[in-house]
């Protein structure tokens, strides 16, 4: 059904408070209000600078501003907080772990609603689901998983940021790993979640609770307009869910709209079998053409929905990767990471399996060209070289006074050697240093730019004009980072100014005053 029935989490008296004292006042109020809040609720609410600069910025390193902070404990706390927000027009962005590359998490004034502490329902395993408070972190439920169902589940989505990133941010971005396909994103694994509405009711729903056929939502008797402007099918983080066909399930609306429409309090997520263990391979290809091709071949062979890694280590990256003596023997290699998990085969099969794999692949791979990374040593020669990458680039980049530009662009699959040689040409020309690597599984490849700060005009420039490629090859510009507030002008590009108006509608159906998270995507 369409009809969506909030609850209110605060009483009648507490209402009745709230509406009085916020009556009359303004920000220029804001010392009386926030010891109003100290003094009557006890909620974690500051205005000292010291400890509110430490939120002023995420991974993205935008800077932002802020006057205060509030870490609400449970969702009365975050329904309170949000409620006084509210009725004085104040904005707020709701912040995570930080680990958004994109600015979400910055704020640009107002308030700063962190979760760090709402994370007292420690992570507890329901009909092969997980149910935790969205202040964990992301690694911590994993493992908790893990230990709760003696091995036998897992929760598999894995992004590089899993041990900093918080649930809560992992939902409101759809962030996704190493799992090719949809199964690799988090909106896939998403069974139920809470949500404090921008008014400060409440949402509690599982997957097929509501759904829409119309792109309408009835929420508390009002009509939402969901925006109807096509996705492409492709692994997508480029704003939010939309229902190209007019379907839609709230839940998906919610995951991947960068805390948009409200702040997360509760999620629920599907678990599935843990391998028995996993076969994990490097193998050495001649070049970026022999790359694609193992990927086509793989892809024929029906076999990449068996992997649950298939990384491209591409152009210029042994000159950014710590033991690349290890791997590579010729400057021109390129590398492939995959693996494979298993769950009733055993590893001498899946081994003898995907040599023949690879060797029939028409790549010229020999034994010689195969690691197999399943003895401790291997693995962390592996794993060191492979989160070298961008750390090194990242510190050559600084060293040269520029800035990193990294590309979070993707296409369809038959689009995507046209795409790669088109980019390659085009940084080239320009004469700026930079290297490819990333999600082969998925087309979904970074490229990193490393311009000197001489450089840094033409590589914003470069910049746009990957995008504009990605965008006429049937592409969009995010496949895992969102949109945030860097991203905003591509969102632009990608979709229009209609695809914009159409969810500011839908925006201010929920936060009629443009309150939450200021600056992301549209606002």
């Amino acid at each position: 059904m369409h009809k969506i029935q909030s609850n209110q989490i605060l009483n009648q008296t507490t209402q009745q408070e709230i509406n009085s004292f916020c009556r009359n006042k303004t920000i220029e109020n804001i010392i009386e209000i926030v010891n109003w809040v100290k003094n009557n609720w006890n909620i974690d609410i500051t205005l000292d600078s010291d400890i509110i600069k430490g939120y002023l910025s995420d991974w993205s390193n935008i800077e932002g501003y802020a006057i205060g902070l509030c870490r609400p404990k449970d969702k009365l706390e975050s329904a309170i907080i949000i409620r006084i927000l509210y009725n004085l027009k104040i904005p707020y962005t709701i912040s995570a772990g930080k680990t958004n590359l994109t600015g979400s998490a910055t704020p640009m004034g107002g308030f700063v609603l962190s979760i760090e502490n709402l994370n007292s329902l420690k992570p507890t395993i329901i009909d092969n689901c997980v149910v935790s408070s969205p202040g964990i972190y992301l690694e911590d439920m994993r493992k908790e998983v893990l230990i709760q169902s003696s091995n036998e589940l897992c929760y598999p989505v894995d992004p590089t940021s899993r041990k900093e990133a918080m649930i809560g941010g992992t939902v409101s971005c759809n962030a996704s790993g190493f799992v090719p396909g949809n199964r690799g994103a988090t909106r896939h694994w998403v069974q139920g979640l809470e949500i404090v509405l921008p008014n400060g009711r409440l949402v509690k729903c599982k997957r097929g609770d509501y759904i829409s056929y119309n792109a309408i939502f009835e929420l508390d008797g009002q009509n939402i307009i969901l925006p109807q402007y096509n996705r492409p099918n492709i692994k997508n983080a480029s704003g939010p869910y939309t229902c190209g066909n007019g379907e839609i399930d709230f839940i998906d609306l919610i995951v991947g709209s960068e805390g948009m429409f409200g702040l997360i309090t509760e999620c629920e997520f599907k678990l599935k079998s843990n391998p028995k263990d996993y076969l994990n391979l490097f193998i050495i290809l001649e070049s970026e053409k022999c790359a694609i091709k193992f990927y086509k071949h793989i892809n024929k062979l029906s076999r990449l929905d068996k992997v649950t890694a298939l990384e491209y280590f591409g152009y210029n990256t042994q000159s950014y990767m710590t033991n690349k003596e290890y791997f590579f023997k010729d400057e021109q290699e390129v590398g492939i990471y995959l693996q494979v998990p298993l769950y009733s085969e055993s590893m001498d099969d899946a081994c003898s399996d995907w040599l023949s794999i690879s060797k029939t692949s028409d790549c010229n791979i020999s034994d010689e060209k195969i690691y197999v990374l399943n003895d401790q040593k291997s693995w962390n020669l592996f794993f060191e070289a492979r989160h070298s990458m961008p750390d090194l680039a990242l510190k050559k980049t600084k060293e040269l006074n520029g800035i990193s530009i990294i590309t979070d662009t993707i296409v369809p699959p038959k689009s995507f050697p046209k795409f790669l040689e088109s980019t390659h040409l085009l940084i080239k020309k320009a004469g700026i240093e930079y290297l490819l690597f990333g999600h082969l599984g998925d087309c979904h490849l970074h490229f990193h730019l490393i311009p000197t700060k001489e450089q840094q005009k033409e590589a914003i420039s470069i910049y746009n004009k990957i995008i504009d490629i990605s965008s006429n090859l049937n592409g969009v510009y995010s496949a895992e980072h969102g949109t945030g507030k860097r991203k905003k002008m591509d969102f632009v590009k990608c979709y229009g100014s209609k695809a914009v108006e159409q969810l500011k509608k839908t925006k201010l159906s929920f936060d009629p005053y443009l309150l939450v998270n200021k600056g992301n995507v549209i606002t």
